[in-house]
């Protein structure tokens, strides 16, 4: 996943303004809301999303352990944002 820097908001600029986020991944695929000026989450499409996958992951999963997985899937992007 590549991350656009113009896709970055701010926790509390998407608790203001969804439909920004909302639009963002409309345009771009993504967004990424940094907490603290940290990447925390991703924000994507649903149809996105292989749904068999995730739904067999997830079965037996917390949702604690599905977002570990899935932010360590991704690290490098994390770690490049966070610079």
């Amino acid at each position: 996943m590549q991350v656009n820097l113009k896709n970055l908001v701010s926790m509390t600029e998407a608790n203001q303004n969804f439909s920004k986020v909302a639009r963002l991944v409309d345009e771009n695929g993504a967004a990424v809301i940094l907490k603290n000026n940290v990447p925390k989450y991703v924000i994507i499409e649903y149809n996105e999303i292989k749904k068999e996958d995730v739904i067999k992951e997830a079965k037996d999963e917390t949702v604690e352990e599905v977002s570990k997985r899935i932010l360590s899937k991704h690290i490098r992007a994390f770690e490049e944002l966070a610079k």
